[in-house]
């Protein structure tokens, strides 16, 4: 019996255990480490969901504790299982654990992929914050109309009730009012259900997969972070951001999704340096030689701009495309900036867990990131929101904020459309490549799956 410890961030470590170890006697998982989201370890992978082997369930800790851990369990084998994280971070983990005398391993995502009755679309990145759900969406609005009806599935955000989150299914607000979701999980769902499209995600990913097949003709991944999909895609799209030219080699496993793509999106060109474009389409071209190069616009568009000008206005942005993803800022700054908007520092009067995310993340700017992992931030973020004197708070994290907190001031929302490329367009290449339409019914037709008329 080889004993295990699963380095993870409440997601991809659980569904590795699910693929590779539950029901595995000649294994024995003694612990999930816990990174990344706060307030997610001191819980326990329950026994109803780790099998007859744990009747007791899987202790989840917090990552420093794994040298003690390695050394308490006399552990053979401590496996890397979260995403959006440096090659060197990567490195700097495995020298720990080889350190502490036991085995780091990588598992490939071609071990811990289920596979589909139903064609599949993967949406992945390199990065988070790439822009992958703008993507996800176009993608379905593509499938719908050829008259097919595709259900997305969304790569897991259990930070809760594990056992009653094991299988979710989401068609509108009530559904994730009655979840309880945190604003992590309303960012992931929400613009999806406003556009007509029900979500699955959870723990359990052998029955959501089933639960989406019997009422969708097509799935659509919604990759998390830059990890890899869970489910052996038909088609394999990966977004690249210019804005980060360069991580798309050194990020993992955003390396991994690269290497892997049908279709690789260069995203947000028209906010990039034809150089930085360039530089991303040259690792495109090494990394996956056989991909279908596709060039896209983030488009910004505003609700209501005429309360911008010369207004008081207070960023806030997606929460872990500021952290994680290592923005300094996002679409609420662009469309501030186009709007002649005066924006206010709001670091001065961030509170509690706020203050900390700012502290933890120095890099992030005048943006205040849309945190609410648990009720306890929730309220932090209210209150640094009611503490900055501004005139217009200017939304551009994807979910309506106002319905879970009390503002002070009028909100704005900013969106953000995916949109191909226009031929001709500045863009840093000699073609703009070719549209997202285009490469992805000829993949699936070359894939053997005709879609629809």
């Amino acid at each position: 019996m080889r004993t295990v410890i699963i380095m993870g961030a409440a997601g991809r470590d659980f569904h590795n255990f699910n693929m590779l170890f539950r029901d595995r006697p000649e294994y024995r998982v003694v612990a999930f480490t816990a990174a990344q989201i706060p307030d997610i370890d001191g819980r326990c992978y329950p026994a109803a969901l780790a099998g007859e082997g744990y009747p007791e369930g899987i202790p989840v800790v917090a990552e420093e504790r794994l040298p003690a851990l390695i050394r308490k369990y006399g552990a053979d084998t401590v496996i890397f299982s979260y995403s959006d994280v440096s090659h060197e971070t990567v490195m700097h983990r495995a020298s720990l654990v080889n350190a502490c005398g036991a085995d780091f391993l990588l598992l490939a995502p071609e071990r811990t992929m289920l596979r589909a009755e139903k064609p599949v679309v993967a949406v992945c990145a390199v990065r988070t914050g790439c822009g992958k759900s703008p993507v996800t969406r176009h993608v379905c609005a593509l499938l719908r109309e050829r008259g097919l009806n595709p259900a997305v599935i969304r790569h897991p955000m259990p930070y809760g009730d594990l056992e009653r989150q094991a299988v979710q299914r989401f068609a509108s607000f009530e559904d994730m009012d009655a979840a309880d979701c945190t604003i992590e999980e309303r960012e992931e769902y929400e613009r999806h259900i406003e556009q007509g499209l029900t979500v699955f995600a959870g723990v359990d990913y052998g029955r959501i997969l089933k639960a989406a097949e019997a009422e969708a003709d097509v799935l659509v991944w919604d990759g998390g972070n830059n990890d890899t999909p869970f489910i052996r895609p038909t088609v394999h799209i990966t977004v690249l951001d210019p804005l980060r030219a360069g991580h798309e080699r050194s990020y993992h496993p955003g390396e991994t999704n690269l290497r892997m793509a049908d279709i690789a999106v260069i995203n947000k060109v028209n906010g990039a340096l034809p150089s930085a474009v360039a530089r991303v389409a040259d690792s495109v071209r090494e990394c996956a030689p056989g991909a279908e190069l596709v060039l896209a616009q983030s488009v910004v568009s505003v609700e209501n701009p005429q309360e911008l000008k010369g207004r008081r206005v207070l960023l806030v942005e997606d929460g872990p495309t500021l952290t994680h993803g290592e923005m300094a800022y996002g679409a609420a700054q662009v469309a501030a900036l186009q709007h002649g908007a005066q924006v206010v520092d709001p670091r001065p009067y961030a509170q509690g867990s706020i203050a900390a995310t700012f502290a933890a993340y120095p890099h992030i700017g005048w943006c205040l990131p849309a945190m609410g992992y648990s009720g306890r931030q929730l309220a932090d973020l209210e209150a640094s929101i009611r503490a900055v004197p501004c005139d217009v708070i200017l939304l551009g994290t994807p979910i309506r904020l106002e319905r879970l907190i009390r503002m002070h001031v009028p909100c704005v929302r900013v969106q953000y459309a995916y949109q191909d490329c226009r031929a001709g367009q500045d863009c840093g290449l000699d073609t703009p490549g070719t549209t997202l339409e285009k490469a992805l019914f000829a993949r699936l037709e070359q894939a053997g799956v005709m879609m629809g008329r």
